[in-house]
């Protein structure tokens, strides 16, 4: 029996050329399992800043096509950098905006922290904003990558044989987390 392959929105907080982050999900992409599609979001840097007057009017098309691709994703894998111990204000720019939205509520994600310095402040306050925004956070899909700061790219982290392992071992996870708890 084939498994349907399930389709995972990719999200880097970090608007850095060359971001830690954004390098451990497109990695993330070489390595996914057979039955996940990672997809990354690259808009995070053209999002208009949040106004709740303008969301009651109409909503910009960059934020409409952020809902649409949220709405199309069976699960959510974020990588976000920490700044003065949080969240960075585009990322939570972008959170803002897919508060009021549909498609986000009850959507399955799964964090991945790419700090080689143990940093966790900006996870767990992440993981409290996006429970607020009633997302199901996947704990046994959330992991560490630790890789270095600013400066590394993809090249750099499918170098590594135990950056690989452990975003194999955190995909696997995610891929399972799904399997077993959202129908398609």
């Amino acid at each position: 029996m084939n498994t349907p392959r399930r389709r995972v929105l990719c999200f880097s907080g970090s608007l850095r050329r060359r971001s830690t982050n954004t390098a451990a999900l497109q990695a993330a992409q070489v390595l996914a399992p057979a039955g996940l599609e990672l997809v990354f979001y690259g808009g995070l840097g053209g999002l208009p800043l949040f106004n709740p007057d303008v969301e009651a009017l109409a909503l910009p098309p960059e934020v409409l096509a952020l809902r649409e691709a949220v709405g199309q994703a069976d699960a959510l894998l974020i990588a976000c950098p920490e700044y003065a111990h949080g969240v960075p204000g585009a990322f939570k720019n972008l959170l803002d905006w897919l508060v009021g939205s549909l498609e986000f509520p009850g959507k399955p994600v799964a964090l991945l922290n790419a700090s080689g310095r143990g940093s966790h402040h900006a996870q767990d306050a992440l993981e409290e904003i996006l429970r607020t925004m009633s997302a199901r956070v996947l704990g046994g899909a959330c992991g560490t990558v630790a890789l270095p700061g600013a400066g590394c790219n993809r090249g750099d982290v499918l170098a590594s044989p135990e950056r690989c392992a452990e975003l194999r071992s955190l995909l696997l996870a995610l891929e399972h987390a799904l399997a077993v708890g959202a129908p398609r």
